[in-house]
């Protein structure tokens, strides 16, 4: 994969050597993934910890659900769930923390807090304000794909060819970014798996992954107990499976190797422990 470095605060994150890791921590109530049960400040901050502990190159803390059909989350009730995990944890750990958010004043605040990146699904549009905010902050930022909002992203999501629109629309974002004060080299890509895309989309983004290099810009991919793995494996007389389950633990790992043998830079996970794993058998495949 191609070599790139990342500026966050005090910290440089090399991406290229190895797959890199960010650990999610939902400080919400109604993940998909864990049901809520980091939704306290202390067990989101001890879950974060351990996530650390377990070899997370990078700390993922959002305060909004974004599952398919989720409403959103009030500015001052989404600050007053992560704030207090950021503080918590900034003087405790070595990594960078990125807030996962879609508006600039939680951004700011987030960034004051002690993140030192931004994490926007939305890519800009949500928040007219989330450009200039990350350019005065001097923090690197995530920009997703996604199409439609959490709402309505997966009412028959559908494109005229999957790849070219998805590099069309990140290329703007980056523009839009850029156009603002953010400097191209605190630009993370993240084509957005499971926002807006069938399993057929999801499977083609994996198996394409390579085509967004193009960008030149890193790659960060989270394919982490999302939908299609869950549709891919589940027995025909279930409607959905636990994304707890073991199944989907083995699931998600495979998807991982696979955006990992196709270059992703850094991979967004729940499971840290597992991910390493893999990786430190994918990175010495790679790495010859």
């Amino acid at each position: 994969m191609p070599p790139y470095s990342i500026t966050c605060g005090s910290r440089i994150l090399a991406l290229g050597q190895r797959t890199l890791i960010m650990g999610i921590v939902n400080v919400t109530p109604d993940s998909f993934s864990d049901g809520g049960r980091f939704f306290s400040s202390e067990r989101a901050i001890s879950q974060a910890m351990q996530l650390v502990d377990e070899g997370a190159d990078i700390l993922d803390i959002g305060g909004e659900s974004t599952r398919p059909f989720s409403d959103p989350v009030g500015e001052s009730e989404e600050a007053d769930r992560v704030l207090p995990v950021i503080e918590g944890l900034a003087h405790q750990v070595a990594v960078p923390i990125s807030i996962d958010t879609t508006k600039a004043a939680v951004a700011r605040q987030a960034v004051a807090a002690g993140a030192t990146m931004i994490n926007d699904v939305s890519a800009l549009r949500t928040d007219p304000e989330m450009a200039d905010t990350t350019a005065r902050c001097r923090v690197p930022i995530v920009l997703m794909h996604m199409k439609g909002t959490p709402k309505t992203m997966q009412v028959k999501p559908t494109y005229e060819d999957l790849i070219t629109d998805i590099i069309t629309f990140l290329s703007d974002a980056m523009d839009r970014a850029m156009a603002a004060g953010v400097e191209r080299s605190a630009i993370i890509l993240d084509p957005g798996i499971g926002f807006g895309k069938t399993i057929g989309h999801n499977l083609q983004l994996i198996r394409d992954l390579e085509r967004f290099h193009e960008l030149a810009a890193p790659l960060l991919v989270g394919p982490s107990r999302k939908m299609f793995i869950r549709q891919l494996l589940k027995d025909p007389s279930q409607k959905d499976m636990d994304p707890l389950s073991v199944a989907v633990a083995r699931g998600t790992q495979a998807a991982v190797a696979a955006t990992a043998m196709k270059g992703a830079h850094i991979v967004r996970v729940h499971d840290v422990a597992r991910t390493r794993a893999t990786l430190a058998v994918v990175n010495a495949i790679t790495s010859v």
